[in-house]
């Protein structure tokens, strides 16, 4: 394909989801409200270079598409999983269970979380111990686990602003959130040394005590300086524009189309980028996927088609409309687009 067509409607992501009736001959796919930008933006081209009907995209959480996914085979239930987390083994079991047999497993690019407070906001320069240090639960203060009193940024660090700590984070339902638990909380736990008390105070075997401690690092407050979000990145920033002082967690690529509404925060002493990510500088980024059930190609019209089209050079490629938007390219990117040419179905992660 040698040129891609894109309407404005494409890039300003109108189309996130579909109302009214559905025939079957339109794709279906639901997830990760990061992933929904991008595969609307795959979804509106295929609908217009193709003569095949436009693919239904919905929101609803990495998490959730998953269990759609999972739900069985047949015209009732969504042909891929869009989500910005690794499907789980829990996950690949109940698709077994429900006659999900097989999942082809599409890694399209990459994305960063920043943390972002109002444009007229203060700097902050964080690291992950800071994040930990206003919103766990317990931390770690003269060799002992305390409960966190912390009021203000100031409290957590001393060349911090004097400001009421309030974050507004995703819910537990997004895959953000378990990128953000893995990468920032419990980074920030076992820095402030808060994970080695909380290990060497638990209970049963190493396994047993080492997942007894992340589930204390994970445990965060609920005094309401942590606000747990459940819809998409623009719910986070309606509430930062209502309580300026707030910080948010967002996708790297949300920040980049709201740079006037955000000031962004560097993490470890790095900006945010799709340069610092390339290069593997910034600590906080992540692959980005869908998952396809393998039983619905050939089934549903032009499936295949928009897989294909999807990991194309000509969307997911540097130089396409998904980096435009803030897709940080996938360096391996041909050997995906080998992976879906030959129908790979994955296998077990354990």
């Amino acid at each position: 394909m040698k040129s891609v067509k894109l309407t404005v409607s494409a890039v300003a992501i109108v189309a996130a989801s579909a109302s009214g009736a559905l025939a079957r001959d339109q794709i279906q796919s639901a997830g990760s409200s990061t992933v929904l930008p991008y595969a609307t933006i795959v979804a509106e081209a295929f609908g217009e270079n193709f003569s095949f009907p436009t693919p239904v995209v919905e929101s609803g959480g990495s998490g959730a598409g998953r269990k759609k996914l999972c739900e069985g085979v047949g015209e009732n239930t969504i042909d891929i999983a869009n989500s910005s987390s690794r499907i789980k083994q829990s996950d690949i079991d109940t698709c077994k269970a429900n006659g999900v047999n097989e999942i082809m497993e599409v890694r399209f690019g990459y994305d960063g979380i920043v943390f972002a407070s109002d444009i007229n906001g203060k700097e902050f320069a964080f690291t992950p111990a800071d994040i930990y240090g206003a919103i766990g639960a317990n931390v770690a203060k003269d060799g002992k686990v305390v409960a966190n009193t912390a009021k203000t940024w100031a409290d957590v660090k001393a060349d911090f602003p004097a400001q009421d700590i309030l974050m507004f984070i995703p819910g537990t339902k997004h895959g953000t959130r378990e990128v953000f638990d893995t990468k920032v909380i419990e980074a920030g736990c076992k820095a402030t040394g808060a994970y080695d008390l909380f290990l060497a105070a638990a209970e049963g075997d190493d396994k047993a005590k080492e997942k007894a401690a992340v589930a204390q690092c994970n445990t965060l407050r609920t005094d309401g300086t942590s606000v747990d979000i459940d819809g998409d990145y623009t719910e986070t920033l309606s509430r930062i524009d209502a309580n300026k002082n707030a910080i948010g967690v967002f996708g790297l690529s949300f920040y980049q189309n709201n740079t006037d509404k955000l000031r962004v925060a560097t993490m470890d002493g790095v900006m945010p980028s799709v340069e610092t990510i390339a290069k593997g500088e910034y600590p906080v980024s992540r692959p980005l996927y869908f998952y396809v059930k393998k039983a619905h190609i050939g089934v549903v019209p032009g499936l295949q088609e928009y897989i294909d089209f999807f990991v194309s050079d000509d969307m997911a490629g540097p130089n396409g409309p998904l980096a435009a938007y803030g897709l940080v390219p996938d360096p391996e990117l041909a050997k995906t687009q080998e992976m879906v040419k030959n129908d790979v179905a994955m296998g077990p992660l354990n």
